[in-house]
């Protein structure tokens, strides 16, 4: 009990900063975002970085005051739990006094008088219970079809299906203990105050569970298991040190990198693996991963990963090839369950893309850019499909854009989801983007009709730009504009025609090729305009109208949303049309609105590093626009200094000392005590090593970075090769 409390005073003092000498993995708050604006919450979640087991008590969010159980593992972000175990005899408890770190969970079950203490390592956990009484009591349940067994006097496992998974556990008790079956359960017993139970997790079999156990957790001790993983989180939080900032900008940047470690996770169990994606046990050397959501991770969190472990990005990819031939398919959800059929596009490609031009080079690219242009070519672009082509797929190949359902028209193709419908524009922008990124690797691989052929898919986004507008506007199969509100029409988050954002959104979601935008525009000084409008423009309705149709755009300043993945690049536009103290300005001001260190800091649907890794790229001071060009746009440092610890043994470091809450701009820079006047870089610069000097100023230079020449590379014309 003594070395509960003792644990317990520790996280306070961690996390109310009165410890002596903080590590990063202090400086993280587990509860940042757990209570959602409209959305889903963050969890306090316990895990090692991309491991197997993540736990967090399953609740509604942080206010609410019961606890329903503990899940031994998640099947995928945001997916089904797996199996549950709750100490007591079942129901819902109340607790309090909880306390989370990614390494140590402990809270108190308050009419039970239970003590909880859980350690996660990469396949297995322990736990500690605490009674005030002479018996200890803990139920487990199965939360799927699946069975429990008692496999002696100490030991229990359990099986169950999930999403046409089979996952599996195995468990010990370090009392023997009497079990009593119920329906879906076992509740066992045991005659201490004390009890521990440590299991391992598969998705292979029972024994390998057993295995996985023994391997990692082969004591009874919970705080050598909670030691390991601080060890390993410092290890790899460690990776990247600030200095300076206030210690709320301090915990919100660490709790973001750690966010941006849960996935993908290596389901690598002794050298085999199951996949789900041809429904087999697979002997491998190198590691699988599973469990990506690209749609949100492929602007910042995939780009931040490739910086800090560009060998593990090779496996990541190499497991998407291993997914591709072995399901017929490239992925964008690479659930562990199976591809998923979730969001638009396919986003493999800006991400394989991305890794490619900036180094990554250890996975099998002929068979990967094989995988991307079947998806592309082959299989229906539909939202929240992954079937064959229908005949919207052979309009959009014929005439360069998904066509459009006026307002109150019937849908009468086969294979349009009911609820996420065409979403039409978004489809015809986002899929611009990936077959950008497919001409980069036709290019590598000297494939110069495939080149020809996606570079000018690249620009069917044109398609659907109306001049007269200055916006993003659905066409109908005539190829007449739709007579719409872009603000506000296309039924529940503008489906009809975008996706989870209106059309001030998506005009901005060509990454790939801003200039063909502000041309579109009419020149940068009308993008300008609009670009300044987007941040000023009013919402159509009071806003719980508005979020009551799109609740993914909270957070809204004027009609820029902060809180979905398609926004996080339109701040650095500016940089791309010469006013990059704009950006400066932004960034600072969306940090500072949108990302406070309170259950509240999340803007939307977190999505497992899709928003925060645009926060620690955002308060490092710089941000990966254009995915597949390996370039960095500066913005506003919030840290005096930022080193990254590279793989390769260099630091990379953006030195910002003046850097203020006023003093937000930068003034000037140097590279190597070299100046500069550009504000970007490249990625061999940064993995070269090296120092980025910013003077940062409370007034705007309204010079640095603005001559034609200094300009960022914003064209499908960019040839990636030129920066690397």
């Amino acid at each position: 009990m003594r070395k509960i409390i003792a644990i317990a005073a520790l996280l306070i003092a961690t996390t109310t900063g009165y410890a002596q000498q903080q590590t990063p993995v202090d400086e993280v708050d587990t509860t940042i975002g757990n209570v959602g604006i409209l959305l889903v919450p963050t969890r306090p979640t316990a895990y090692r970085p991309n491991s197997m087991v993540r736990v967090y008590p399953v609740r509604k969010d942080a206010l609410d005051d019961q606890i329903q159980y503990f899940p031994l593992t998640i099947l995928s972000h945001r997916q089904p739990d797996l199996f549950a175990i709750l100490p007591g005899d079942g129901p819902p408890q109340t607790y309090d006094n909880e306390h989370a770190t990614p390494y140590l969970y402990t809270s108190r079950l308050d009419q039970a008088k239970i003590d909880i203490q859980f350690a996660p390592s990469h396949q297995s956990g322990i736990y500690r219970f605490h009674y005030d009484a002479d018996t200890a009591t803990v139920t487990l349940r199965n939360l799927h079809p699946g069975s429990l067994k008692v496999e002696g006097r100490d030991a229990i496992s359990g099986e169950e299906k999930a999403m046409g998974l089979t996952a599996y556990f195995y468990a010990e008790t370090n009392h023997p203990i009497t079990a009593t079956p119920g329906d879906k359960k076992l509740t066992l017993t045991a005659p201490t105050s004390e009890l521990e139970l440590r299991y391992g997790v598969s998705f292979i079999s029972v024994e390998q569970a057993k295995k996985n156990l023994h391997r990692e957790i082969n004591h009874w001790d919970v705080t050598r298991t909670s030691d390991e993983g601080r060890a390993e989180w410092n290890k790899a939080l460690g990776q990247i040190d600030v200095e300076g900032g206030t210690p709320e900008q301090r915990r919100v940047f660490y709790t973001s990198l750690y966010r941006c470690m849960e996935r993908m996770i290596l389901i690598t169990e002794d050298g085999k693996y199951y996949s789900a994606y041809d429904h087999k046990v697979h002997t491998d050397a190198r590691p699988f991963y599973v469990d990506n959501w690209l749609w949100d991770t492929f602007r910042a969190m995939e780009p931040l990963q490739t910086i800090l472990n560009p060998d593990m990005q090779a496996d990541k990819i190499q497991s998407y090839v291993r997914m591709y031939q072995q399901g017929g398919i490239m992925p964008t959800f690479a659930l562990a369950s199976g591809p998923g059929a979730t969001m638009n596009g396919y986003h493999a490609a800006p991400w394989i893309a991305d890794a490619y031009n900036k180094g990554v080079r250890n996975f099998d690219l002929p068979t990967a850019y094989e995988g991307l242009r079947k998806r592309a070519l082959d299989t229906t672009v539909l939202p929240w499909e992954l079937g064959p082509k229908t005949s919207l797929d052979d309009f959009y190949n014929t005439h360069g854009y998904m066509p459009a359902l006026h307002p109150g028209e019937k849908e009468t193709v086969a294979g349009v989801n009911d609820f996420e419908k065409r979403q039409a524009v978004a489809v015809t922008y986002e899929i611009s983007t990936d077959d950008w990124s497919i001409a980069q690797l036709a290019t590598v691989l000297k494939k110069p009709e495939d080149r020809e052929l996606f570079l000018k898919r690249s620009t069917n986004y044109r398609n659907l730009f109306r001049a007269d507008k200055g916006l993003a506007w659905p066409k109908d199969d005539k190829g007449n504009w739709i007579n719409i509100d872009p603000k506000f029409d296309g039924g529940m988050g503008g489906r009809d025609y975008y996706d989870e954002n209106n059309a001030y959104t998506y005009t901005w979601d060509v990454v790939h090729d801003y200039n063909g935008l502000f041309d579109l525009m009419g020149g940068k000084q009308k993008a300008i305009a609009n670009l300044d409008q987007l941040f000023r423009e009013p919402l159509p309705a009071n806003k719980y109208t508005f979020q009551a149709k799109f609740p993914d755009s909270t957070s809204m300043m004027g009609e820029f949303s902060m809180a979905n993945e398609p926004s996080l690049p339109i701040p650095y536009v500016y940089n791309r049309l010469s006013q990059p103290w704009k950006t400066q300005k932004r960034i600072r001001a969306l940090l500072d609105a949108f990302f406070p260190a309170t259950l509240q800091g999340i803007p939307g649907d977190e999505d497992g590093g899709g928003l925060t890794g645009f926060v620690v790229f955002s308060m490092m001071g710089f941000y990966p626009i254009s995915p597949g060009v390996p370039v960095y746009d500066i913005g506003s440092p919030i840290f005096s200094r930022v080193t990254i610890h590279l793989k390769n043994g260099k630091d990379f470091i953006v030195s910002a000392p003046n850097t203020s809450r006023d003093a937000k701009y930068v003034q000037s820079a140097t590279w190597n005590g070299q100046p500069l006047t550009r504000l970007w870089f490249t990625h061999n610069a940064l993995t070269a090593g090296g120092t980025l000097n910013l003077n940062m100023s409370n007034i705007p230079n309204t010079t640095l970075g603005t001559a034609d020449a200094d300009l960022p590379p914003a064209s499908i014309h960019t040839d990636p090769t030129r920066f690397q």
